[in-house]
Protein backbone atom coordinates (compact mmCIF):
# COMPACT_ATOMS: atom_id res chain seq x y z
CA UNK A 1 0.00 0.00 0.00
CA UNK A 2 1.42 3.37 -1.06
CA UNK A 3 0.23 6.57 0.60
CA UNK A 4 0.30 10.18 -0.55
CA UNK A 5 3.27 11.07 1.68
CA UNK A 6 5.36 8.52 -0.29
CA UNK A 7 4.92 10.44 -3.57
CA UNK A 8 7.92 12.44 -4.80
CA UNK A 9 8.06 15.96 -6.23
CA UNK A 10 6.93 16.08 -9.86
CA UNK A 11 5.11 12.76 -9.65
CA UNK A 12 1.52 12.26 -10.81
CA UNK A 13 -0.50 9.81 -8.73
CA UNK A 14 -4.10 8.61 -8.62
CA UNK A 15 -6.25 8.42 -5.48
CA UNK A 16 -7.19 4.85 -4.64
CA UNK A 17 -8.91 5.33 -1.27
CA UNK A 18 -9.63 8.07 1.27
CA UNK A 19 -9.20 6.62 4.79
CA UNK A 20 -10.05 9.82 6.71
CA UNK A 21 -12.91 9.92 9.19
CA UNK A 22 -16.02 12.16 9.47
CA UNK A 23 -15.45 15.89 8.95
CA UNK A 24 -11.87 15.51 7.65
CA UNK A 25 -13.09 13.01 5.05
CA UNK A 26 -15.80 15.44 3.94
CA UNK A 27 -13.25 18.26 3.71
CA UNK A 28 -10.84 16.17 1.60
CA UNK A 29 -13.68 15.07 -0.69
CA UNK A 30 -14.73 18.72 -1.13
CA UNK A 31 -11.13 19.57 -2.10
CA UNK A 32 -11.29 16.98 -4.89
CA UNK A 33 -9.59 14.00 -3.25
CA UNK A 34 -12.06 11.46 -4.62
CA UNK A 35 -11.32 7.95 -5.89
CA UNK A 36 -9.65 8.14 -9.29
CA UNK A 37 -8.59 11.81 -9.00
CA UNK A 38 -5.14 12.65 -10.41
CA UNK A 39 -2.78 14.53 -8.10
CA UNK A 40 0.50 16.24 -8.99
CA UNK A 41 3.07 16.70 -6.23
CA UNK A 42 4.42 20.25 -6.60
CA UNK A 43 6.76 20.84 -3.65
CA UNK A 44 7.53 20.01 -0.05
CA UNK A 45 7.39 22.63 2.69
CA UNK A 46 9.79 23.32 5.52
CA UNK A 47 10.79 20.22 7.48
CA UNK A 48 8.72 18.17 4.98
CA UNK A 49 5.63 18.69 7.16
CA UNK A 50 3.55 20.38 4.41
CA UNK A 51 3.28 19.30 0.80
CA UNK A 52 1.76 21.32 -2.04
CA UNK A 53 -0.40 19.39 -4.52
CA UNK A 54 -2.30 20.27 -7.69
CA UNK A 55 -5.70 18.59 -7.58
CA UNK A 56 -8.23 19.24 -10.37
CA UNK A 57 -6.54 22.55 -11.23
CA UNK A 58 -6.33 23.87 -7.67
CA UNK A 59 -3.18 24.04 -5.54
CA UNK A 60 -3.71 22.58 -2.08
CA UNK A 61 -1.29 22.17 0.84
CA UNK A 62 -1.79 19.19 3.14
CA UNK A 63 -0.02 18.23 6.35
CA UNK A 64 1.62 14.82 6.58
CA UNK A 65 -1.07 13.68 9.05
CA UNK A 66 -3.71 14.33 6.36
CA UNK A 67 -1.66 12.93 3.46
CA UNK A 68 -1.09 9.64 5.31
CA UNK A 69 -4.82 8.95 5.10
CA UNK A 70 -4.87 8.88 1.28
CA UNK A 71 -3.95 5.64 -0.51
CA UNK A 72 -2.55 6.12 -4.04
CA UNK A 73 -1.66 4.13 -7.13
Amino acid sequence: MKILTDATIGEFVEVKKNNAQSSLKERLLALGLTNGATIEVLRKGPKNNLTLFRIRGAMIALRNEESRLIEIV
